[in-house]
């Protein structure tokens, strides 16, 4: 017998959102997790919002918002505050009843400006790595390095010669409009001469050799062997040692007492890193450098089996930035300045080591 297509719309709903979040939804675990580091937030929370004035949008609504926006590659604010409108799986993550109103996406992003002032993101980071240290899913003594490029939220024209008038450097437009056609042909631009007046911060820089120079910043990780987990971020300015200073600053953190292993690619084998690294207990594992000069380290490294263990897990680090730059929107931020962009950065590797972790678990 056919069904009808009765087009005629319920008035009343019975089930709340609860019963209807299936239980063995991949959520349910991520926001147990969230819910359990947003509680010890709870003091800093209190910290920055006073007690005065009209409420905001609760810091822990937020949190949960963003991090949706970065498990499901909501590309905008818009669109994010969109699908809290009609998607119930949304609602029950982020908190909302099925008939409390959804925020202007214009209150939002002012709400979450005041929680990007803050350290939020960095404690809260520090929260869900110590949860999956206290399940035993870190690594103490073996860890790899690496950097990635994150391109800045400026365009190429943006790119323009220090206290200069930007009609008297800009070639003569080949086209009309609001975006003209702009020919950087045969013009020597560097970042010493030249600054973005979209994003003063960011800097021209090519990862790779052979690639298009970028305007952008560079991210750093630090993950643990075991699993694959973050256990340290940081976003500098783009430089050919931005990498190697940031390594050894996250490492300057581990106790004084401890010997680890610290693997990564050959950009790290230089005299300077290696003897940085023994001088705090740290054994280098980097890979060995040899086009045209001597590797850094040498035979009393390489020949011991865990730096080929090494050398063979850090390229899980790969894995790492992946995700954050294909699912967590971090190929290109839509910030500006290093400390909204380091904030999203260090956001996202939270949102990774959730997924890492809901992984890890089910597979026990």
């Amino acid at each position: 017998m056919r069904g009808e297509d009765l087009q005629q719309p319920e008035l009343f709903s019975y089930e709340s959102l609860e019963e209807r979040v299936p239980a063995n939804h991949p959520l349910r675990p991520i926001r147990t997790m969230v819910d359990e580091a947003l509680k010890a937030l709870d003091g800093r929370f209190d910290e920055i919002y006073g007690e005065d004035g009209r409420k905001s949008i609760p810091p822990e609504r937020l949190l949960r918002a963003l991090l949706l926006q970065m498990f499901y590659t909501i590309r905008s604010e818009r669109m994010l505050m969109e699908q809290l409108e009609y998607n119930l799986l949304f609602r029950w993550f982020v908190g909302l009843s099925a008939n409390e109103p959804v925020w202007h996406p214009t209150v939002f992003t002012k709400n979450r400006d005041r929680l990007l002032e803050g350290a939020v993101a960095e404690e809260f980071f520090s929260l869900i790595v110590n949860q999956a240290r206290q399940k035993r899913l870190l690594s103490d003594e073996h860890f790899t390095v690496d950097g990635t490029l994150v391109e800045a939220w400026a365009g190429q024209k943006s790119f323009q010669a220090k206290k200069q008038v930007v009609t008297d450097h800009l070639p003569p437009s080949q086209s009309g409009g609001s975006n003209p056609t702009v020919d950087f042909h045969k013009q020597k631009r560097s970042n010493q001469t030249h600054q973005s007046t979209t994003d003063p911060s960011a800097r021209l820089f090519k990862k790779t050799r052979g690639a298009e120079a970028r305007l952008g910043y560079l991210g750093h990780v630090v993950t643990e062997n075991r699993n694959g987990l973050v256990v340290d971020t940081r976003l500098t300015m783009a430089s050919g040692t931005a990498e190697r200073d940031a390594a050894v600053e996250m490492l300057e953190h581990k106790p004084a007492w401890r010997r680890v292993t610290l693997g990564g690619d050959r950009g790290y084998d230089t005299r300077g890193f290696v003897e940085s690294l023994r001088s705090l207990r740290v054994t280098p594992h980097v890979a060995e450098n040899t086009a045209n000069r001597r590797s850094a380290i040498d035979g009393r490294t390489t020949q011991h089996e865990g730096y080929t263990v090494s050398q063979r897990k850090r390229k899980r680090v790969e894995e790492v930035f992946g995700w954050l730059k294909t699912v967590a929107l971090q190929r290109k931020t839509r910030f500006r300045g290093p400390d909204r962009v380091g904030w999203m950065f260090t956001l996202a590797a939270a949102a990774y080591n959730l997924i890492r972790m809901r992984n890890l678990a089910q597979a026990v």
